[in-house]
C-alpha cells in the first residue's frame, strides 16, 4: 500500500511540473536592435556569424600575462586537483 501511495505521489508531481510553463521567465522579451545584423547573426540562421570568421594575429606577450594570471588564481602548476 505504502509503494503505491508513494508512486502515485511521483505520478502526481511529474504531471504537476509537466504542466508548469517551464522556463517562462528564462527568456528576454524585448526587441533585438541587431535583428537581421549578418555581422552578429551570418546571412542565413544556421550559419556562422562573420565576426567569427576573422583571424587575429598572435601576441606572444599575451601568452606570458595569461600564465602570469593563471599562476596567481590557482597557485601552483595543477589546477585539477580538487580541495
Amino acid at each position: 500500500m505504502k509503494g503505491l501511495i508513494n508512486k502515485g505521489l511521483l505520478v502526481l508531481a511529474v504531471v504537476s511540473l509537466a504542466s508548469c510553463d517551464y522556463q517562462r521567465y528564462n527568456s528576454i522579451r524585448q526587441r533585438d536592435l541587431r535583428y537581421g545584423d549578418q555581422y552578429v547573426y551570418g546571412p542565413h540562421p544556421d550559419s556562422a556569424a562573420i565576426q567569427s570568421n576573422y583571424k587575429y594575429t598572435a601576441r606572444p606577450e599575451l601568452e606570458q600575462r595569461t600564465a602570469k594570471i593563471r599562476q596567481k588564481l590557482f597557485g601552483g602548476t595543477s589546477i585539477a586537483q580538487g580541495n
